[in-house]
């Protein structure tokens, strides 16, 4: 699935405006918007997580200070078990629960530092107009390039895009020999057709096992 974002203005016969300054910050900030995934969800969950233990906090505190019993634990006494930690908890447990604080911690961490990158390329074209095209699209025409020039069926090629790297899987016909370079090449030129940015680099792995002939 592509996503054609266009933005026309008024030109003379024969001409193509160009684009103002501000539609072209708003054309890269729908791309952008398009090609990067949205924190808004992880932001929601580690607004709540917050939220929830300050709340659950701010409630133990309230209820011992008017001398009420705890909730669950008392402020105080879990702030001694903390300090006190690993005393009093066996080892798997104190294991088992590290891990997921880490795992957890790490996950959000992740999500803050990494660009969050869809399965998307943009296609460059002119100034007024961008095109973001699906992974799996691109992969489907790189395939047809590649069983082209490999002279197989379409279940004999693989391919998988990815932001930096394209990888053409071929499985050769028993008996017949399978130019590798020719692949190399024929996948090379259709992205530079596409002009993809960024270009991906490409690999071509041929089976060692052959696939017998109808």
């Amino acid at each position: 699935m592509s996503h054609k974002l266009v933005d026309e203005h008024l030109a003379g016969p024969g001409e193509a405006a160009p684009a103002p300054a501000g539609r072209q910050l708003d054309i890269r900030r729908v791309v952008r918007r398009e090609t990067h995934s949205s924190r808004a969800g992880v932001s929601v969950v580690a607004a709540v997580l917050v939220m929830g233990l300050a709340g659950y906090g701010l409630l133990e505190s309230a209820v011992h200070a008017i001398g009420q019993p705890a909730w669950l634990i008392e402020p105080q006494l879990a702030a001694e078990r903390i300090v006190a930690l690993p005393a009093g908890l066996p080892p798997l447990l104190l294991g088992a629960g590290g891990a997921v604080v880490a795992m957890v911690g790490l996950f959000f961490l992740l999500n803050a530092v990494l660009p969050g990158r869809r399965a998307r390329h943009v296609l460059n074209g002119a100034d007024s107009t961008a095109v973001v095209v699906d992974d799996e699209v691109i992969a489907s025409a790189l395939a047809r390039s590649a069983r082209l020039a490999a002279n197989v069926t379409p279940e004999q090629v693989m391919v998988v895009v990815s932001q930096r790297q394209v990888i053409v899987n071929v499985r050769p016909t028993s008996g017949i020999p399978l130019a590798e370079q020719a692949v190399l090449a024929a996948v090379e030129d259709e992205l530079r057709e596409m002009s993809l940015d960024p270009l991906p680099e490409v690999r071509v792995n041929v089976s060692s096992a052959g696939v017998i002939g109808a």
